[in-house]
């Protein structure tokens, strides 16, 4: 029996399986905008704590990594492993495709950091990696943030650096233990974002991975807006004007 109600010269009917598809259309609207909502919410809170991490420069010194809030500036002190570097794929820059440089920094406490020494564009063909070597054999002290190394929207996106092949080796959204394996020792579970103005660094213009806060909260607003045409689309096909 559908589900009826009559106002003089009008009728409204519908149907319980159109009344159900429709509920659970406007459910599922409103639980994917309160997903892009709290996306929007977490957007805001990494940038605040982006802003908040550049204040001030503090030594690491003994402490891990991970002890440390995300995005916190420090200065580390060791030697560059110009001969074991990693080339982040799928790294892009104002649109343009590249690789971010991934070199391992060993401190002086035995310990070895990634640094990330920025972005570097795609060659004219892809079998053509970029040239990354350098010499930095002196004591360095390079500063940066610290940062989780980004991580793929998809699992198909995720390329371990091939154990056999020749350094700088490859690899695509890997986890740092990938790169502990590739390498042979542990590192540090953060990356180091190279700041601008340091040497042997490339283009670095770091921000908070990602979408904005302001695209998610665009998002959220339009699957809210669906929710309401969906209702506005239900009471209005169902209306009809009964004939005299």
């Amino acid at each position: 029996m559908p589900l009826t109600l009559e106002f003089g010269r009008c009728r409204w009917s519908a149907t319980w399986p159109m009344t159900l598809l429709t509920l659970a259309a406007i459910v599922l609207f409103i639980d994917l905008g309160r997903w892009q909502w709290h996306r929007a919410q977490h957007k805001q809170a990494l940038a605040a704590s982006f802003d908040s991490g550049g204040q001030t420069v503090a030594e690491l010194g003994a402490r891990a990594t991970s002890e440390l809030p995300r995005y916190a500036q420090v200065r580390l002190q060791g030697n560059y492993d110009a001969e074991h570097q990693f080339l982040l794929d799928n790294m892009s820059h104002k649109g343009q495709p590249g690789f971010e440089v991934l070199t391992p920094l060993r401190l002086t406490d035995g310990r070895t950091v990634v640094v990330n020494r920025g972005w570097v564009p795609l060659s004219a063909s892809r079998s053509q990696l970029p040239d990354v070597r350098f010499d930095f054999a002196a004591l360095q002290t390079p500063s940066g943030r610290l940062d989780d190394l980004p991580v793929a929207g998809i699992a198909l996106g995720h390329v371990p650096p091939p154990p056999g092949a020749q350094w700088p080796k490859l690899t695509s959204f890997p986890t740092m233990a990938d790169l502990s394996a590739a390498l042979g020792q542990p590192l540090q579970s953060r990356q180091l974002l190279l700041n601008p103005g340091q040497p042997a660094g490339f283009v670095r213009d770091w921000h908070p991975a990602g979408l904005g806060a302001a695209r998610h909260l665009s998002y959220a607003i339009q699957w809210w807006a669906f929710a309401a045409l969906a209702l506005l689309l239900y009471a209005y096909m169902n209306w009809r004007r009964r004939a005299r």
